[in-house]
């Protein structure tokens, strides 16, 4: 395999996971963390995530690639453009499908209800919460259904007709990711406590460090990963798959405003 150059721009709730990967990654992998919690401001985490891929394109040392360890979260990637170096991202709705290692874990623990609050270790560590929970926008996972409303309805109309059909549910599940490798820190048995102290009931669910390995030792399928190229951008797909597909810059529509939902989360 040949040895690569690359920069990797994460979310510091991977911290330590990312970190166990680095260690052993054949590749050269300079690494910038940003602030848990930038998700729930996209317009602005989508501007950091500009500013670092830019800087990373004019380094004196080109890299191989940009790697992003994000999902869709809350839009945030969506608009972002690739320009000299290619840029690779897990096809993830956000950090729980990331921490669960793959697409299917996340929709076989969380189709019913995908704004189920969870947590893991950076969560614990590094949040002023404890646990992640969604906004309970049906967007996030059926943004062509919903889009299909306003195109016919208008914006609010369709939300209207939205949470109609789609009542929120009340949950009371707490979930923690638990991943063995970091199973140490004991943030599983202080997440417990806490969760059960609110009156809810405790989910434990292993993680795995399977997309962030793979992402940091260049082992990019293409049914996890995307490879978006030079003149290429993020859009939205919204479904349990795809998730996020490169298209060229000029015929992206949502570029602009930031994806199909204007960037909001």
């Amino acid at each position: 395999m040949k040895k690569l150059r690359l920069k990797l721009i994460a979310c510091n709730v991977f911290q330590r996971e990312a970190c166990l990967c680095l260690a052993d990654t054949p590749h050269t992998v300079d690494i910038e963390f940003l602030e848990l919690g930038e998700h729930a401001h996209s317009d602005s985490l989508r501007e950091k995530l500009r500013a670092r891929i830019a800087a990373a394109d004019s380094a004196p040392t080109p890299y191989d690639a940009i790697l992003l360890l994000y999902g869709l979260c809350g839009n945030s990637t969506v608009g972002l453009q690739a320009g000299k170096t290619p840029i690779i991202l897990p096809r993830a709705h956000d950090c729980c499908t990331i921490l669960l290692g793959s697409k299917a874990a996340f929709q076989a623990n969380f189709e019913d209800n995908p704004s189920r609050p969870f947590s893991s270790v950076g969560y614990m560590e590094r949040g002023d919460y404890f646990m992640r929970t969604g906004d309970g926008s049906p967007m996030l996972i059926a943004g062509d259904a919903y889009a299909a409303y306003v195109e016919q309805y208008g914006e609010e109309n369709a939300a209207f007709i939205w949470e109609s059909l789609h009542p929120k549910r009340e949950d009371d599940t707490a979930v923690f990711i638990d991943l063995p490798e970091t199973a140490a820190c004991g943030c599983a048995d202080k997440f417990r406590q806490k969760a059960e102290a609110e009156g809810k009931k405790f989910v434990r669910l292993e993680g795995s460090l399977r997309l962030i390995r793979n992402l940091i030792h260049g082992q990019w399928d293409a049914a996890d990963f995307l490879t978006v190229q030079p003149g290429e951008t993020i859009t939205g797909i919204y479904d349990w798959s795809e998730i996020v597909r490169a298209v060229k810059t000029a015929d992206n529509p949502g570029e602009s405003k930031g994806g199909v939902f204007g960037g909001k989360p």
